[in-house]
Parts: structure tokens; sequence; C-alpha cells
């Protein structure tokens, strides 16, 4: 066999490697970008939908066993890139160098929305994702305090407002345009044009996602931005109690009737971990957060344990990702965010079909 033969019958064998998620092969989905043959040995490029793959080992692992079998082939090297797919450009899109816009939602306050929004977005940084974090909570702004960015204010050009950069994120927030400790005392047209503001005057670059922290509930905030930026979808977040699931589902409802698909629900302070021993108690109930993503017909995308470095993390400004990586937490944010890449690949690169059920 000619060495010249060799690049195509190895595309012909990858034919037979398909992305897990996607469920088509790799060549038909423009993965794989080139074959080059080095002696006896081949060097296969690959692009991935995002550097966040949560299955890069099994598709490497499947390359390998598709290419060994060939006569004249020696040493395979895979060489991984990466590029986000984005959607369609919509007409009058405010932010065309956004591939993905994703928001983070809760039905109700206090099951540690911010908190997942924020360490969410430092963990696809983590993983070599282009990230921004818009916090869209006008009325309660957490995202200047827990990033260490409160005392910062935005530089401007002479048309947009600059995000500032801390912790790999491009971060833009009304907490760094108001006063500290002032209160935000809006109707719901103000509200609007904050959130037009943020998505029109602001210089984001490029970017492969915007993570959106949004308030609480089902108001102006979640609407505005539904109606001003072609968002990907979104993802719930709950706590297992279901008086928190009841106030999910309802966000899901109004989600849907803006034709935003749901990426999936995590469920934060699922369990704590007892100091020095494996014993997990479950303070606030078991098994909601997945419960609610079956109704919902959507991935439950991580159960994250009630750690102490989450709030400190929070409290000094820094992502516990960050701060903590190899804690448990933190590994499961990690999941989590590769789950919620892996989500958007599948919503980017399959044909639309039936969207998430209504609860």
């Amino acid at each position: 066999m000619s060495a010249e033969n060799l690049p195509e019958l190895i595309r012909e064998a990858l034919r037979k490697v398909r992305d897990p998620e996607i469920g088509q092969d790799i060549v038909t989905l423009g993965m794989l970008k080139d074959v080059t043959i080095r002696g006896s040995n081949a060097v296969i490029a690959v692009e991935l939908t995002t550097p966040a793959c949560p299955l890069k080992g099994v598709i490497e692992r499947d390359i390998r066993e598709a290419v060994a079998g060939l006569p004249g082939i020696g040493r395979v090297e895979v060489a991984f890139s990466a590029r986000v797919r984005g959607g369609a450009a919509r007409e009058g899109n405010p932010i065309p160098g956004v591939r993905n816009s994703i928001a983070v939602a809760s039905g109700k306050g206090g099951v540690g929305k911010s908190t997942v929004a924020v360490n969410l977005a430092a963990a696809l940084v983590m993983e070599g994702a282009r990230v921004g974090l818009l916090d869209c909570d006008i009325y309660g702004p957490s995202v200047p305090k827990m990033t260490g960015t409160a005392e910062t204010a935005p530089e401007a050009t002479d048309t947009k407002l600059l995000p500032i950069k801390r912790h790999g994120l491009a971060l833009m927030s009304i907490g760094y345009l108001i006063p500290p400790g002032q209160s935000v005392v809006w109707r719901g047209p103000l509200i609007h044009k904050a959130v037009q503001q943020f998505l029109n005057d602001v210089d984001w670059g490029e970017l492969d996602y915007l993570i959106v922290d949004l308030p609480p509930g089902t108001g102006d905030a979640q609407l505005s931005l539904s109606q001003t930026i072609p968002l990907t979808g979104a993802v719930m977040v709950t706590t297992p109690q279901e008086i928190a699931l009841i106030d999910v589902r309802r966000g899901a409802d109004m989600f849907a009737k803006v034709n935003v698909p749901i990426l999936g629900v995590v469920e934060n302070m699922s369990y704590f971990l007892c100091p020095g021993s494996d014993t997990r108690i479950e303070i606030f109930g078991r098994g909601g957060g997945r419960r609610v993503a079956e109704e919902l017909g959507v991935p439950l995308l991580g159960e994250l344990p009630i750690e102490v470095a989450v709030r400190e993390g929070g409290d000094r400004g820094v992502p516990s990702v960050a701060s903590h990586p190899a804690s448990a937490c933190s590994l499961a944010f990690r999941e989590a965010a590769r789950a919620l890449a892996a989500r958007v690949s599948v919503l980017r690169m399959t044909p639309p079909g039936p969207g998430p059920k209504s609860p």
C-alpha cells in the first residue's frame, strides 16, 4: 500500500467514529480537519465542538481503534483543537461576536444561582473557553463582590463600555455603575433599558459563551433578555426540596413561552459531606433536581455539595473552582460546565426537534 493512499483510507476508517453525544461521525460533522503521514506514523487533527468536551478521551480512543487495523500504520497521534459553534446571526443581534448566550435562572431566591453562574463561568474558562459573565440582577447584583471587582469601575471607548477582566472572565454589572450600597428603585421600562444597554453598549469582543446571571423569578429582566438577544438556552438552578422545585417549574414554563430551550438543571446544596468521612447528609432532601429534570425532559447537569470553601470564595471574590480546584464541589462544577458545553454543542450541531416539555 502506497503512502499516498493512506490519508484517504484513514478518512474512510474514521467514518466509523461517532461523536458520542451528537451521534454522527466526525467526518460528516467536519471535525476531522487533516490527516498527515510521517513515515509510518499518522497525525490526525480533530476539531472538537468545545474545549470543555467531556468525552474527548472516548473520541481519542475510538480514533486509535479505527486506525490501528490499517496496514502500514505505526504510531497514531491525535492532535485536538476546538471551535465552539454558534447559532446563525439574527438580524439586529447586538452582540454578534458572542457565539452562545446562556441564562442562569432560578424560580426563587436563596438557591445559590449567582454562585452557580460565577463558578460555571470560571470553570468554562479553566477548560479553555472564552467566557463573559453578565450580571442582570439589577436589584441585587452579586457578581462584583463574588469576583473581587466591587471597587472597580469599567473603562469606556468613544462608543462602548469595556467589560472588567478578572479570573479570565469579561464582567459587567449594574454594581459597577452605581455607588456602593445604593439601591436601584426602577420600574420595568428602566430594567428593560438597562438590559439592552448591557448588550448593545458593552464591547464583549469574541466569546464562546456569555453567561447571564438573572434575578430570581419570571420578571422584566428575563423577558427583556429573551426579546433582545437570541438566547442559546437557560440553565435552571434549584435545591432539592419541593418548595424550590415548584418555582423551577414556573421558571421553565416562562422560558417555554418565549421559545428559550432549557439546557439542563443544576441542583445546588445537594448534600453535605461530613469532615473526615464520606458520610453524606442530605439537609434539603434528595433527588429533587433529578425529578424536575426528568419532568422537563432535560439533563441534570450536576449535583453540587455544600462546602465552606464555596461560601468563602464568594466572600473573598475568588470562585471556588479556582481557589479550591480539588474540592468535591469544584470537581462537580467542572463536570457541570463540561455537561453544559456538551449540551450546547449538541444543540448547535443537530437539527431542531421537539423542545423540552412544559411543566
